[in-house]
């Protein structure tokens, strides 16, 4: 006996199986009764009938209605019609065992529960068959039944056994098929929120950009006021107390060098408010170079040694970036200046992959960091504030160490945004 492995007629690889064997052994079968029997057995037009209702039972239920796999009433009529057509030709013929090969292949058509109940009914047909037909048991001996007993058991747990290892191997493989869509999905999903941490962080440094433009603004509105519209105001009244002192000279010449002076200071406070927004450090050296050069100046203005130093590699950043790291040094040092009365100062530059980090250290006279905060605004702010706020344009952040007598590091870290992103 041949017991083919119970198969899931959805799986589009053994549909030309399931298609082609019923029909292949009801060929065969109706073949060799014709061969075993004469043309005049009597039977054989019954035969050939009910073997013609049975190659139109698979056509109309299987073949043609593949569909109907997911409709449970239909599965059953359809394998419980199969069984019945074998059964009856193979009462009238065993060579029809052949056809009931089919059974095992279309037990995945029943319900779980009656799959074991399909087996063992195609099991008794083929056992049937192969001790020789409803014939030999006409007239039963007790090596008959023992025979025939022991063919059923047989076939019962070879096809049990494989109906089992079937059930087992399409467990396993549904565990594999669920573990790739978990994966799939977790991958989807994982990629889903890289997009949306992705967008998210466009869109933070989008407002950071923005916030940045409209806090520069402000500071030019505040820089002209307090500055540049003074100045302008200082120079009219001296001009105007120089044309009324035309006949004294010499208030006339101290007007008139007042107006000058005034003039002078409101072109410096000009260039320092434009080179705010366009460093010309930034615009002759990369921003390494450029930190150099400034804490070189800077050490030889004020007498106190500076190191800089670069880490990791050195990479074209966003200009705003770079303004902003060039503005916080300038800060720091200006803060070392004022208030550290420091011997030495030692500044880091460091590239790292999604970070760009400076770190300003200098063993002056320190501070408490809280009772600077308390002072947030004012002038013992040691502009911390103003740096704080800077980097928070653009995501970034400022961290401070300090205490009396232990001088001071200050860290600033932004997001490494290279040229042409957004900033």
């Amino acid at each position: 006996m041949v017991v083919v492995h119970p198969v899931d007629p959805r799986d589009s690889r053994t549909q030309r199986v399931l298609t082609l064997v019923p029909y292949f052994g009801l060929t065969v079968a109706v073949a060799l009764t014709l061969v075993a029997h004469p043309p005049t057995w009597p039977d054989v037009r019954v035969t050939l009938a009910l073997a013609a209702v049975a190659y139109g039972w698979v056509l109309w239920m299987f073949t043609l209605h593949p569909g109907w796999i997911d409709r449970p009433v239909l599965r059953v009529v359809a394998y419980a019609g199969m069984v019945v057509l074998a059964a009856v030709l193979v009462g009238m013929s065993p060579w029809f065992g052949f056809f009931i090969f089919s059974g095992y292949l279309y037990v995945e058509y029943l319900p779980e529960r009656w799959r074991p109940a399909g087996v063992a009914a195609s099991a008794l047909i083929a056992a049937t068959s192969q001790i020789g037909g409803v014939q030999t048991l006409q007239r039963p001996s007790l090596a008959v039944l023992i025979l025939y007993l022991a063919v059923i058991l047989f076939n019962l747990g070879v096809a049990g056994g494989m109906m089992y290892l079937g059930w087992v191997a399409k467990k396993r493989d549904d565990e594999r098929k669920a573990m790739v869509d978990e994966l799939t999905e977790a991958n989807r999903r994982l990629e889903e929120a890289m997009e949306e941490n992705a967008g998210l962080h466009a869109q933070l440094l989008v407002q950071a950009r923005e916030a940045g433009i409209t806090d520069e603004r402000q500071r030019m509105a505040r820089e002209i006021h307090d500055t540049l519209a003074q100045g302008l105001a200082g120079i009219l009244t001296q001009v105007q107390a120089a044309q009324r002192s035309a006949d004294r000279p010499e208030d006339l010449r101290r007007h008139l060098d007042t107006a000058a002076k005034l003039a002078r200071d409101s072109l410096s406070e000009a260039r320092h408010t434009v080179t705010a927004i366009r460093p010309e450090a930034l615009e002759k050296a990369r921003l390494p170079e450029a930190l150099a050069e400034v804490a070189a100046q800077w050490s030889g203005l004020h007498g106190v040694r500076a190191e800089f130093t670069t880490t990791g590699d050195a990479r074209p950043l966003h200009p705003a970036v770079e303004t902003a790291l060039l503005r916080t040094t300038q800060e720091a040092l200006a803060n070392v200046a004022k208030h550290a009365a420091a011997g030495r100062v030692g500044l880091t530059l460091s590239y790292m992959e999604d970070v760009v980090t400076l770190d300003v250290r200098d063993d002056g006279v320190g501070f408490d960091p809280g009772a600077v905060a308390a002072c947030d605004g004012t002038e013992s702010g040691f502009g911390l504030t103003a740096m704080r706020q800077r980097m928070r344009r653009l995501a970034g952040r400022l961290h401070v160490e300090s205490e009396p007598g232990a001088g001071t590091a200050i860290s600033a870290s932004v997001p490494a945004v290279p040229v042409g992103g957004a900033a």
